[in-house]
């Protein structure tokens, strides 16, 4: 289509002299004596940060790999909202039947979470694993995406942003992954449009427990089964994260404006923010200080700003009824469901709760990983789309006439 045009990556030398003008003018905070990770993001790892993004660090070499995945941009209409342009990475394989993927991030992740796990799932040949045509949006407010500019954009308009792209491409069936608020908006497209969306794979798992009154055999089966050691440290590390990983979500779900000023203009900020939950939220992921650097970079110079991307928390948590949210850990039908399990996310628990979420055909539970699995652990990931999709997979040709083979 005309209105489909490649994009690359292209931040202004100017919109780099100005990061580098905040930096050198940063101010720090005092710390106790003995504060650790515990307290938040530490003080020397926030100085060491900074001195080398405005010393060493090298935006160009980065943005130049990012452009090395085929991007495009395109308005896509969302009801309500006028059109909003919409960036995204489109890479198809050279296998002619194989299945459309939509790859869908949150935060604080982005399009180019995708970057490990294209070649493992594109670059197959013909018959011996399934192969993927893959599509990573920037979600709106992320990214190289539009900003929203109206109230009351939630998890059913991101939805709808992403199913109408797939629909664009020409994609009228295909299958999704997610994680974060990814796993929302794969769950309320499953919900929203069965007909498009077949299967699901998601590596981040919120659902209820299996209760008499929705899941009644399940909850027997559940009430008469004893958690394994696993799944109780699994509640644990869920546990520690409401009491000890929440409040970000309390801040961001109810005034995202005023956290939002500090980190539009201070990079640090914005550094000390996330650098908190790549690192608490991993499985001692080996994180360098230019991986660091990149991940945050893509929030700084984002096309609608660091700030619009804390407004899916409000946006989301102030839904009369709670409705996407409650309805997307709930049971939905139609869409085969594919779920991995990283002992290191925010969210672990036992593998019985997620069976109330849907038809599940595929489960692994993981050695390792966290939050951002497709970044941490990319082998293991595609490892579950192979197996849920490939030749005996329980999603198997479930997207008519792509087998992936």
């Amino acid at each position: 289509m005309a209105d489909i045009k490649t994009f690359n990556i292209s931040v202004s030398e100017s919109s780099i002299d100005i990061l580098k003008q905040k930096l050198s003018l940063a101010t720090f905070p005092d710390e106790l004596d003995e504060a650790a990770w515990d307290y938040g993001t530490p003080l020397a790892d926030v100085k060491r940060l900074t001195k080398y993004w405005l010393e060493k660090y090298d935006w160009r070499p980065h943005e130049e790999k990012l452009n090395r995945m085929p991007q495009f941009i395109t308005p896509i209409p969302v009801d309500g909202f006028g059109e909003l342009d919409i960036h995204f990475v489109h890479q198809k394989s050279e296998v002619e039947h194989a299945i459309p993927l939509l790859f869908i991030h949150g935060w604080p992740g982005s399009f180019h979470e995708v970057e490990k796990i294209l070649p493992l799932l594109t670059n197959i040949k013909c018959g011996e694993e399934p192969a993927f045509h893959v599509v990573a949006p920037s979600l709106p407010n992320f990214g190289f995406s539009e900003a929203v500019r109206k109230r009351g954009f939630r998890i059913p308009q991101y939805a709808e942003t992403c199913h109408k792209l797939m629909l664009k491409l020409g994609y009228k069936e295909y299958v999704t992954q997610a994680g974060d608020w990814g796993w929302w908006i794969s769950r309320t497209i499953g919900r929203l449009y069965p007909e498009s969306c077949r299967a699901s794979h998601v590596n981040m798992i919120y659902p209820f427990p299996p209760t008499l009154s929705k899941t009644p055999l399940l909850a027997i089966q559940h009430a008469m089964t004893p958690y394994t050691n696993k799944e109780k440290i699994g509640l644990e590390r869920t546990e520690w994260f409401h009491k000890e990983g929440y409040g970000y979500n309390s801040i961001q779900g109810s005034k995202p404006q005023t956290i939002g000023y500090a980190v539009a203009d201070s990079p640090v900020a914005l550094l000390a923010w996330l650098l908190e939950k790549l690192h608490d939220w991993t499985d001692s992921y080996p994180f360098t200080d230019d991986e660091i650097l990149t991940w945050v970079s893509i929030y700084q110079f984002s096309t609608a700003g660091p700030a619009a991307s804390l407004r899916i928390y409000y946006e989301a948590h102030h839904e009369e009824g709670n409705v996407s949210i409650n309805e997307a850990r709930g049971y939905i039908p139609h869409v085969k469901l594919g779920l991995g399990h990283f002992p290191k996310d925010i969210y672990v628990y036992p593998k019985m709760w997620a069976r109330s979420l849907g038809d599940v055909v595929f489960q692994r539970e993981h050695e390792a990983g966290g939050h951002f699995a497709a970044y941490e652990r990319p082998e293991d990931l595609v490892g579950d789309l192979k197996a849920m999709f490939g030749r005996g997979g329980g999603a198997f040709g479930i997207v008519k006439g792509k087998t992936g083979l």
